[in-house]
């Protein structure tokens, strides 16, 4: 039986157009505070300006030797208390054609918070879900973060409940 790798590389100028192309996937969209179509100027400017920060890291998620997702680390907080926030999309379209779905969002999930903590070294990570992302939400749950409190924000037009989430390096899930 072979057995599934998964892998989180650094993003490189080779990976821009997937990566955008995943973001405006519709799944990607809703499950986002900006819901709107990123345009090519948009996704540059947002290239341009990760690879240059510091507090940011973009990385791809490679399942089975196909990269198939995103996933980007900001606000990273790496003297005194080191913490940082996250988030990522996949080529939700492609892993679904393929049946991988499952799979590769779990495999996201985990080399994330392996990264977050044993890469990064941070003693907390903190990120955002959208309060009818209930998927979303459960997979959270599962990998033992832990929601706040709700926020009303305004965001594309739209009015959006927005749930912040954190995790310690205490309370991670170790394989």
């Amino acid at each position: 039986m072979e057995r599934e790798t998964h892998v989180l590389r650094e993003a490189t100028p080779e990976d821009v157009h997937l990566m955008l192309s995943w973001r405006n996937q519709e799944t990607n969209r809703q499950a986002s505070k900006t819901n709107h179509e990123i345009t090519t100027e948009e996704h540059f400017r947002w290239w341009a300006a990760v690879r240059s920060d510091p507090s940011r890291r973009v990385l791809v998620y490679v399942h089975d030797d196909r990269p198939c997702g995103v996933v980007t680390f900001f606000d990273l907080r790496l003297d005194g208390p080191r913490t940082g926030a996250w988030g990522f999309y996949l080529d939700g379209d492609g892993l679904a054609k393929r049946g991988e779905t499952l799979p590769a969002w779990l495999g996201v999930m985990r080399e994330a918070v392996e990264y977050a903590f044993d890469g990064l070294h941070l003693d907390r990570l903190n990120g955002e879900v959208l309060a009818h992302n209930t998927a979303v939400r459960q997979m959270n749950r599962r990998f033992r973060f832990v929601e706040g409190t709700p926020r009303q924000e305004a965001s594309d037009g739209r009015e959006i409940t927005v749930i912040p989430i954190s995790l310690s390096r205490e309370g991670r899930r170790h394989r």
